[in-house]
C-alpha cells in the first residue's frame, strides 16, 4: 500500500510546501493511481479491499485538501494523473460508509471556493475545473456553488478569451445546472429574474458565436426539463425574452438556429401567453411562415424536427383566431 507520511497535517500552504513534500507527492501520485486503475492498459483496480483502504483514508485523513494546494507545483503530467485519481476516489463508495466523499466535501466546501477560483489563474484553470466538476457530482457541493457568489462569477468565466478555458467553465456551468435537478429547480425558482438577465445579455447576446451556440442549447435543456416547469412557463411569459430568442433565430449559424427553435417553440407552445407576447407573433407572423418554411436541417429525414416545425407554423397560423384586446 502507498504511503502517505506527507498528508498528516490537514492543511498545508502552497508557498510553504517543502521540496521534499512535492518530491513525495511526485512518487504517491502514480502509486494511488495504480490502486485505482491498474496500469494503462486494463484501467482495472488493483483490488477493491486496495482501493476502499485508499479511500478511506484520503478522506479521512484530508489528504485532498493537500494534493489540491499542492497542484501548482507539480509537472502537467502529473496534474493529469491527480485529476484522474481525485475523480475516481470522488465516485467510490465504501461499505462502512457509501458517502464517504461527499461527507468530506460537506465538511470542506472551502476547497470548491479554491478549486473555482482557478478559472482566474490561467496555469491552473484547467486542472482545477476538471476536479471541480467532480466534486459537483456531490449534491451539497453543487448546493453550496448555487447558492454563492461564484455563480454571478461565472459569466466572466464563460467569456475567458481563452477558447479552452471558456469551454472548461462551460462545461462546469451545465453540470452545475444539469446535474441535480431539484436543487437547480429551486435555485433558479429564487434566482430566476437577475439569473435569465445576465444570462441573456452576457451569453445569448454575446459577439462570441461559441458562447451564444453553448448558451442556446444549455438554454433550451434547462427549459425543458421537466423539474423546471415553473420557471419555463415565466420564462417564456417575458416579452424581453421572446425579443433576445427571436434575434437568435437570425443568426447566421445554422447551429444556433437549430437550437434556438427548440427554445422558440416553448414560447409558441404556451397555452397561457400574455397579450404581450401573442401581439408581437402576430405582428411578425408572415415573417415567421416564411422562414420556418424555408428552415430545414443539413441532415435527412428528421421526423421530430418536422413534426415540432409544423406544430409551430400551426400555433403561429392559430394566434389569428385569438382575440388580441387593445
Amino acid at each position: 500500500m502507498v504511503g502517505f507520511g506527507l498528508f498528516k497535517k490537514k492543511k498545508i500552504s502552497i508557498s510553504k510546501t517543502p521540496a521534499s513534500s512535492i518530491q513525495d507527492l511526485e512518487r504517491i501520485i502514480p502509486e494511488m493511481r495504480m490502486v485505482l486503475f491498474g496500469d494503462d492498459d486494463d484501467e482495472a483496480p488493483v483490488s477493491e479491499r486496495a482501493c476502499d483502504q485508499l479511500t478511506n483514508t484520503f478522506f479521512s485523513e484530508g489528504r485532498l485538501r493537500v494534493l489540491i494546494l499542492s497542484l501548482p507545483k507539480l509537472e502537467s503530467g502529473l496534474q493529469l494523473d491527480a485529476i484522474h485519481v481525485i475523480s475516481g476516489l470522488q465516485r467510490r463508495r465504501v461499505a462502512a460508509n457509501p458517502y464517504i466523499a461527499s461527507d468530506y466535501m460537506e465538511n470542506n466546501l472551502d476547497l470548491i471556493d479554491i478549486l473555482l477560483s482557478g478559472y482566474q489563474v490561467d496555469d491552473l484553470a484547467l486542472t482545477y475545473g476538471a476536479i471541480a466538476r467532480g466534486c459537483i457530482r456531490h449534491q451539497c457541493v453543487a448546493k453550496y456553488v448555487l447558492e454563492s457568489d461564484h455563480m454571478k462569477k461565472f459569466f466572466v468565466y464563460l467569456q475567458n478569451p481563452s477558447f479552452k478555458i471558456a469551454s472548461d467553465a462551460q462545461a462546469t456551468f451545465r453540470e452545475l445546472l444539469t446535474r441535480h435537478k431539484s436543487t437547480v429547480s429551486e435555485f433558479l425558482s429564487k434566482n430566476q429574474d437577475w439569473f435569465f438577465q445576465e444570462y441573456n445579455s452576457q451569453l445569448l447576446e454575446s459577439p462570441n458565436y461559441i458562447t451564444r451556440r453553448h448558451a442556446v442549447k444549455l438554454l433550451g435543456d434547462i427549459l425543458q426539463c421537466s423539474s423546471n416547469s415553473a420557471v419555463r412557463d415565466k420564462y417564456v411569459s417575458s416579452l424581453n425574452n421572446l425579443r433576445v430568442v427571436m434575434n437568435l433565430l437570425r443568426d447566421s449559424n445554422r447551429h444556433i438556429q437549430f437550437e434556438c427553435f427548440h427554445v422558440f417553440k416553448l414560447f409558441v407552445g404556451n397555452q397561457s401567453k400574455p397579450q404581450e407576447i401573442i401581439r408581437v407573433l402576430l405582428a411578425n407572423q408572415s415573417k415567421l411562415l416564411q422562414f420556418f418554411g424555408e428552415f430545414y436541417l443539413d441532415r435527412v429525414n428528421d421526423e421530430q424536427f418536422e413534426a415540432d416545425k409544423s406544430l409551430v407554423m400551426r400555433e403561429i397560423i392559430n394566434a389569428t383566431s385569438v382575440t388580441v384586446k387593445s
